[in-house]
């Protein structure tokens, strides 16, 4: 069963612009903005494997997600939890998805030479509201 309360469970849904907080290697906060998926049990987000969130997630895989609904923004979800995966994303298809979801675009456009794009799966473990 879902942390997720199945009234706010739609925010993950949208085209909600999510920050992502992840602890640095000196432990401080790093916090930044992603596009999301919501599967109904893991929130996925896309990276490549040259990215501070990245290497801190490595690390420490606890995380927490802090989305607004695009139509009401007072109306919020945080999510608390940590990594339970992470996999190769070769052939693009989920930052793909994510580029038509948010830019209407059907390729991702900003790709660089050489990027190693992995999806990141996200268990929640606690959440909080309004």
């Amino acid at each position: 069963m879902s942390v997720i309360p199945q009234d706010l469970e739609d925010i993950l849904s949208k085209r909600s612009f999510a920050h992502i907080a992840t602890i640095g290697p000196s432990g401080e906060p790093q916090s930044s903005p992603v596009w999301i998926d919501w599967d109904g049990q893991y929130l996925k987000f896309s990276q490549t494997t040259t990215r501070q969130k990245y290497r801190n997630l490595q690390r420490e895989p606890r995380l927490a997600v802090s989305a607004l609904d695009p139509e009401q923004p007072y109306r919020y979800l945080e999510v608390r939890g940590r990594v339970a995966r992470v996999e190769d994303d070769p052939d693009r298809a989920f930052i793909n998805r994510m580029a038509k979801k948010y830019m209407d675009a059907d390729e991702y456009p900003y790709d660089q030479p050489g990027d190693h794009r992995v999806i990141v799966y996200v268990q929640p473990e606690h959440t909080t509201r309004m």
